[in-house]
């Protein structure tokens, strides 16, 4: 396959710059791009050109509906492009071709043909009550926010960035981009479809680099007025404190730590195969995984040979072949990282049943390769239950009760993804009772564009998707106007004497 060289997007141009640095596979560290290294005068070259556009009116004071016909004719051409951009994704960051595909690529393009729909029947104007007794009419606007920095993740990067991306631009607003410095092809292969579609010049920017400085600059820029970060909790934190400053709209989607429950009474095949998929989908590198499974005391040994038998056929290899299932993560340093976990967690007292290093054989002497791995003897109180560790691990605790379940499950800083299995009634019932912003049942990465994603807790601000995501990307507007044109009517009659 061929390497190419890409650029930064700024005002409609294909901007060059003195540093590049190399984006190679995971897999077999090949080199599979080369791109433009940004800095500080780019991100603010960048928010210039989107400041200038939206000020122009240029991209905000087309309808509605001709912005949805935009985001529809990039959903075409995603389409045309899937197999292409999902083998990108998968040279870019490792995730499975089968997840790519089918899962990334896919739900971007509904998530556009979802929005379109949306955004032509939004209210962006209403008319409310009369407003009694003065006479007057009153009127609530949404209008765009203005400048939005979108900051997205390596794991998914398609679906993130369209996540932000597709409401800000159907809102009217213009965005800046910062795709992570891992995995920004995919970023940069989108500004290319919406630039095809016929996207005014500065509604749309990217500019690639270094998380530090370029995403933490963006972030704190005065001239954004709302930022969109999907990553890790910390970084999240840090981008809460620079947009203080400013007092920024601020939206995040940050980390997880899933608890995954087994009732008693649960169909075990379903449960067991649905929790490995819960935990080791996309390489066990996505935040709403199911991490931690929760099993009846009783029955934790029968469940982890069941679990650990099912796991075993796991096939691990090359990310572009449609048989693997699980790939590699996405650098030494998060290989390293897990690595650390697995003796953090050793040394805490817990066994790895399954895995628990690095795969074995010729194919994985290049590349950054993790078994997938089952932890047993397991406290909640311990590291490696806690704390995100992004990768196909999943750690295995025992409970007693459906009380003791909900109260394990509901003991952390996290809230974004949970899961139960079993009837379907009381499945529902431990459902209502946990703290997370998803929760799933009988199943597990369920994504649709009607429903919101995000979570409770640490887990982040606000939400993607579902029916209300254009709220996240608009300001309401109370506009009151005097329908008499008598003094006697007027407002300040109330508190001044019109004589």
């Amino acid at each position: 396959m061929s390497v190419e060289s890409y650029q930064l997007y700024i005002d409609g141009k294909w901007v060059s710059t003195p540093d590049s640095y190399e984006i190679r596979s995971p897999a077999t560290e090949e080199l599979v791009a080369t791109v433009a290294k940004g800095g500080v005068e780019h991100v603010d070259a960048a928010v210039a050109a989107a400041r200038r556009a939206h000020e122009s009116g240029v991209w905000r004071n087309t309808s509605p509906e001709d912005r949805a016909n935009l985001l529809l004719d990039v959903a075409e051409r995603l389409g045309a492009k899937a197999d292409q951009l999902a083998a990108l994704q998968t040279r870019e960051n490792g995730a499975t071709i089968r997840i790519t595909g089918a899962l990334h690529i896919g739900l971007s393009i509904a998530q556009l043909q979802f929005l379109a729909v949306q955004s032509k029947d939004y209210e962006y104007e209403t008319a409310g009550p009369a407003i009694e007794p003065i006479p007057a009419e009153g009127i609530v606007r949404r209008e765009p926010v203005g400048v939005v920095a979108a900051i997205v993740p390596w794991n998914i990067p398609y679906l993130t960035t369209i996540w932000k991306i597709a409401p800000a631009l159907a809102a009217g607003n213009t965005v800046v981009l910062k795709p992570d410095e891992h995995a920004p092809l995919c970023g940069l292969e989108l500004a290319k479809v919406f630039d095809e579609a016929g996207l005014p010049a500065g509604v749309l920017n990217v500019v690639t680099g270094d998380g530090e400085p370029v995403g933490k600059y963006l972030a704190g820029h005065p001239g954004v007025n709302k930022v969109a970060f999907t990553g890790s909790t910390v970084v999240g934190k840090s981008i809460l404190r620079d947009s203080a400053d400013t007092v920024k709209r601020v939206s995040l989607e940050l980390g997880g730590k899933g608890p995954n429950i087994i009732l008693d009474g649960a169909d075990l095949d379903t449960a067991i195969d649905g929790s490995i998929f819960a935990a080791f989908a996309n390489n066990g590198e996505a935040c709403e995984a199911g991490t931690r499974l929760l099993v009846p005391r009783e029955r934790h040994d029968e469940i982890v040979d069941r679990l650990v038998e099912r796991a075993a056929t796991l096939r691990v290899g090359d990310p572009l072949d449609p048989a693997t299932n699980v790939g590699p993560v996405i650098s030494e340093t998060q290989q390293s990282r897990i690595l650390e976990y697995f003796r953090i967690a050793a040394a805490e007292g817990a066994k790895a049943v399954l895995g628990g290093g690095v795969p074995a054989g010729p194919q994985f002497e290049k590349g950054y390769w993790i078994e997938p791995t089952v932890f047993v003897g397991v406290d909640n109180s311990t590291r490696i239950a806690r704390e995100e560790v992004f990768g196909p691990v999943v750690v295995v605790l025992p409970y007693d009760s459906i009380d003791d379940a909900v109260k394990i499950a509901n003991d952390s800083d996290y809230g974004l993804s949970a899961g139960v299995w079993g009837d379907e009634a009381t499945a529902r019932e431990v459902a209502n009772r946990l703290d997370a912003g998803m929760v799933f049942v009988n199943d597990w990465h369920v994504i649709h564009p009607a429903y919101p994603f995000g979570g409770f807790k640490q887990s982040g601000l606000g939400r993607e998707g579902g029916l209300h995501q254009l709220d996240e990307y608009t300001e309401a507007k109370f506009v009151s106007v005097n329908k008499s044109p008598g003094p006697e009517a007027r407002a300040f009659a109330i508190v001044i004497d019109p004589a």
